[in-house]
């Protein structure tokens, strides 16, 4: 499966085309990876070695990696996650670049190894230290 089969463009057409975009993405990892080649954090820690140069090059970066530790607030069901990271674009446009570019697609099978689960959030910011304006 590639990586813009997953893509929801009626998400990304409620974002301004030049307002930065922070992606928050939610990951429940497998036990074990799919090619068999150690657990799915390890598959996952592949992918984010081969993607992180390809992020900045459309201008992005890493804002914040953590370890989820479930929910503390609202439907608990909604809280199974093993990990949380915010990624920064300075638009949806360079987001969209990068997740359907063949560089981005060569690395997307060791994601898709890992990840028992993916959910990426778009969120344009409204307040915080970010905003530029």
């Amino acid at each position: 499966m590639a990586a813009i089969d997953e893509l929801h463009d009626e998400t990304l057409a409620r974002i301004a085309d030049d307002t930065p975009v922070v992606m928050v993405n939610l990951m429940k990892f497998r036990e074990t990876s799919l090619d068999g080649d150690g657990s799915g954090w390890d598959a996952y820690v592949r992918y984010s070695k081969g993607v992180n140069h390809l992020i900045r090059g459309v201008g992005g970066g890493i804002i914040w990696t953590g370890d989820a530790k479930g929910a503390s607030f609202g439907p608990a069901q909604f809280g199974d996650w093993d990990f949380v990271a915010l990624v920064r674009y300075p638009s949806k446009a360079a987001f969209r670049a990068f997740i359907t570019s063949a560089d981005y697609e060569a690395q997307n099978h060791h994601r898709l190894n890992g990840c028992l689960e993916h959910v990426i959030i778009a969120s344009e910011q409204a307040y915080g230290r970010f905003r530029e304006d």
